[in-house]
């Protein structure tokens, strides 16, 4: 036996020809949950491993982190000077607020889309909508299955709260419909589109370029427009305004939707409440949206007042329509009445569907609200709607979600006001549409300073992220406690 073992430390051997000593890497666990051993992890698994238990334990984390830096990768490649047709680079604010309003699919824009960034520019901006358009907790659900090779329960509960769905098990479906439903609207609008721009005084290329981004830009409900010369020359073009109100009004309605009605559109009693309420919610509003846009703007001369009945209906369908989501508007936002802007607020602020490409607090949380206020009217002890009874902590969760965003364009509107010299209606349109990620403007976002773009920047930011992320961390955050407090009513109105 005598060679076959050294001496190494005092009171210890091991064979003269073992391999290097192994630790144990408590990051690193084994099926049975006990810490694993092995060899010393290297750079990239250690990244991979800390990637897998955020994505695991704090995914809502996760997608704030991702959303940042998918904005943070965006603004840095339009910084480079080819991104700009004028080869110099763009400043840091226009870079940062453009990049925002592309990744949170709002359509706010601080220079002129079509004339200021080059080809690779708009190129950047198009897959930051298509990134944006998923969702925040789709984009962190991806981005853990990628890493971790499965979506972890806490991940689960997040993404179905999020997307309202009832299953745990149907989130990874809902992932896959998510990419598919999205690859297919965008194809169907470029089909859609590309004709129109082949009978235009356009280059092949050109058209297929426009055709593209147009069509990425509507189902996103981003807002941006590629085109030289804008949408003005297309006021009457019913064939260029139809897919923008058909290709809103899909994106706005949210995947948890699409899915719901492929499989039981033709049983409409068997869809989901949060599928009823959505549809009914959002043709509702786009019904009042356009009956109200179309009365205050029917005889303004300078948005429908010269138009034609015909084309007057359809856009103001369209204002119906773009006021909740895209903020792709063919007419001058700036040339409308007052009253219209104060219109536009509202439709801006409550915004689309759950889980979809819109913003805004969601048509399902007015819906909750509405009946709550309805339930108190009445009397009733319960919250009902098509059957069924809402639970008293969602109509504490739309209230929730209300106030923030409330508080949200507050804020924004305060900054705007002490540091620009606007009105107080033009402003707060701009607040609600950054918050909204809707995109409507009245003309002012490029004349606002660094300030102004910064705050409405960090604004498009929270509107997108922040409600569905504090809703669905609220809805996880629900204890029971043992001991309740004696009931006392104040005194309320």
């Amino acid at each position: 036996m005598k060679g076959w073992f050294t001496r190494a430390n005092r009171g210890s051997y091991r064979p003269a020809s073992a391999p290097p000593p192994m630790h144990v890497d408590p990051t690193v666990h084994s099926p049975t949950g006990k810490p694993a051993i092995s060899v010393d992890p290297t750079i990239v698994e250690r990244v991979q491993t800390r990637i897998d238990h955020i994505a695991r334990n704090y995914p809502a984390r996760l997608a704030l982190a991702v959303f940042a830096s998918i904005i943070a990768v965006v603004t840095a490649l339009l910084s480079l000077p080819f991104a700009t047709q004028s080869g110099q680079r763009a400043p840091l604010a226009d870079a940062l607020f453009n990049a925002t309003s592309a990744v949170s699919v709002t359509g706010l824009a601080s220079v002129d889309t079509a004339n200021y960034w080059s080809l690779f520019g708009q190129i950047v901006l198009a897959i930051g909508i298509s990134i944006g358009g998923l969702g925040v907790m789709t984009m962190a659900s991806i981005l853990g299955l990628a890493v971790s090779r499965h979506i972890g329960l806490t991940q689960r509960m997040l993404a179905a709260t999020e997307t309202k769905t009832a299953q745990l098990g149907q989130v990874g479906s809902l992932l896959r419909m998510v990419i598919i439903t999205a690859l297919t609207a965008d194809l169907a609008l470029f089909v859609v589109l590309l004709p129109r721009f082949l009978t235009l005084d356009y280059k092949f290329g050109e058209s297929v370029w426009y055709a593209l981004f147009t069509s990425i830009s509507i189902f996103n409900n981003a807002g941006f427009i590629v085109l030289p010369e804008g949408l003005g020359p297309h006021v009457s073009d019913a064939w260029m305004v139809t897919p923008i109100i058909v290709g809103t009004a899909v994106g706005a309605l949210g995947f948890p939707v699409m899915m719901d009605l492929n499989r039981n559109w033709r049983t409409p009693r068997r869809l989901t409440l949060h599928s009823k309420l959505t549809l009914t919610t959002y043709i509702s509003l786009a019904f009042v949206g356009t009956l109200l846009v179309g009365a205050s703007e029917w005889t303004n001369p300078n948005s429908l007042g010269e138009l034609s009945v015909t084309d007057r209906i359809l856009h103001s369908l369209l204002a119906g329509v773009n006021a909740r989501s895209s903020g792709i508007s063919v007419l001058d936002e700036g040339q409308m009445n007052q009253g219209t802007w104060f219109i536009q607020d509202v439709l801006m602020f409550i915004g689309g569907g759950s889980a979809s490409t819109a913003g805004g607090i969601k048509v399902t949380t007015i819906a909750v609200l509405t009946l709550a206020v309805l339930a108190e009217a009445r009397g009733d002890r319960d919250i009902e709607a098509f059957g069924r009874r809402i639970p008293t902590p969602t109509v504490r969760l739309a209230v929730a979600v209300t106030m923030i965003g409330a508080t949200l364009v507050g804020v924004s509107t305060l900054i705007l006001l002490s540091t620009t010299s606007y009105s107080l209606d033009q402003v707060l349109f701009e607040s609600i549409s950054a918050f909204g990620t809707c995109g409507l403007s009245t003309g002012i976002t490029g004349d606002l300073p660094d300030s102004g773009k910064y705050t409405l920047s960090a604004l498009m930011y929270l509107g997108r992220t922040g409600t569905m992320t504090i809703a669905a961390a609220l809805a996880l955050r629900e204890r029971r406690r043992v001991i309740r407090m004696p009931e006392e009513r104040p005194i309320i109105g």
